[in-house]
């Protein structure tokens, strides 16, 4: 008998006991320490190594409630669908996700790939360091992993064994409630909105009937579009960077989604990283190299992401209505009108609702940070109620630069 028969949550001292029985990975006369280096919302994240030869492994479980409120009930099948998601995306996008060494389904753990040499992105662009191949790597993972499970390229009967197989419905109701309902209406009394915009929040938010409409349409969408398996919470703070390498970890909300869920993320993060490198960097020489590298990476992203569809289209379609001339470009660009929607959810919901940004939060100067909130909701609204107008890079980036300006400096 094995005390690992039978789930338990773990402790450091019980990771260490688990890596030496579970994993045919440090050596019999390892000298091991474990510590837990997790800081997110949902799971726990032990780090374990061996202090003779330094070798080291992530082990990741999952708990049966989030970490961020016991009120969300979540089943730890979660941790299957993330490790199988990391193997898929290896093989679709080579080199930019952490490989995986084993899952284990009673304890509900997975080991991977330390990337401890990595920094979290988001906390990197807080510091206002510029990753130059970021655009490049994350378009190429995301045109890779998005198009290649679609009925564009799958055979249709396996694309929808798969939906079935990916079904996520406590993750799936978190982003419901959290991304697509509550920024809108608060209901369930969630909402935590810094005190000096409240006022601003009710008139242009809460009591905006035109924008709840949107938001409904968004809402109905996601949750009827099984176009792609989708990462499901790709944001800065779910990627490891160093200069020359990205890594997207934590797919855990994976399910089969509309594209736009994954690119609207990136571009609305991208653009609280912009907000908080404008509001906090005080010499206005250092904060237009910032800015500006952000604004560019935006562009690019968008951009990017575009050309690497159609040639990842062009060179994998199977499905022969969709080799009809012009239809790559009328898909594309409905996916592109859900990047605009969906980066408006994300602004909003990250701004307004229970999980915050620290991009955001960590902007101490209150006059700074109200102008940054009234940038990131109006450029949201904008995004929302006009998606269908945003195909370019510069169509994103330019709504931005119109808010700003309309917000000037106190």
């Amino acid at each position: 008998m094995s005390q690992f028969d039978q789930y338990f949550l773990m402790k450091p001292a019980d990771v260490v006991d688990y890596a030496r029985e579970k994993l045919d990975f440090f050596p019999k006369d390892a000298d091991l320490e474990c510590s837990e280096i997790g800081d997110g919302n949902i799971n726990f994240i032990f780090r374990v190594w061996d202090r003779n030869s330094g070798k080291s492994v992530v082990i990741k479980q999952a708990g049966t409630t989030a970490r961020i409120s016991e009120d969300f009930v979540l089943s730890t099948d979660r941790n299957r669908i993330e490790s199988e998601i990391l193997i898929l995306e290896e093989k679709l996008a080579s080199g930019l996700v952490p490989l995986i060494y084993k899952y284990d389904e009673t304890m509900s753990c997975c080991a991977m790939e330390d990337l401890s040499d990595y920094v979290i992105m988001r906390r990197a662009l807080m510091e206002h360091k510029t990753f130059p191949l970021f655009a490049d790597h994350i378009t190429t993972f995301m045109a890779n992993t998005l198009l290649m499970t679609t009925d564009v390229v799958m055979n249709h009967q396996q694309k929808k064994e798969m939906v079935k197989r990916y079904t996520n419905p406590e993750l799936c109701e978190i982003t419901e409630d959290l991304v697509y309902t509550e920024p809108f209406n608060d209901y369930k009394g969630r909402n935590d909105v810094f005190p000096p915009n409240l006022d601003w929040v009710k008139e242009n938010v809460y009591n905006n009937a035109s924008l709840r409409l949107e938001a409904a349409k968004l809402k109905f969408e996601f949750l009827t579009n099984t176009q792609s398996l989708i990462h499901g919470d790709l944001h800065t703070g779910s990627i490891f960077i160093k200069p020359e390498s990205t890594k997207i970890i934590d797919p855990e909300f994976a399910f089969y989604g509309p594209i736009g869920y994954d690119t609207g993320n990136i571009v609305a993060n991208l653009i609280f990283a912009w907000a908080n490198g404008d509001a906090t960097i005080a010499d206005p020489a250092e904060r237009a190299v910032f800015c500006g590298w952000v604004e560019e990476t935006i562009v690019q992203v968008v951009d990017m992401f575009n050309q690497k569809f159609l040639a990842v289209w062009q060179a994998n379609v199977t499905e022969i209505l969709a080799k009809e001339p012009g239809f790559d470009r009328w898909y594309l660009a409905t996916v592109m009108r859900d990047t605009a929607g969906v980066a408006g959810l994300e602004l909003f919901r990250r701004t307004l609702g229970l999980a915050h940004v620290k991009d955001i939060t960590s902007i101490a100067d209150q006059a700074a940070r109200i102008r940054a909130e009234r940038i990131c909701l109006s450029v949201a609204e904008r995004y929302i109620k006009q998606r269908g107008e945003y195909q370019t890079g510069a169509d994103f980036l330019n709504t931005v630069k119109q808010f700003a300006a309309q917000f000037p400096r106190s």
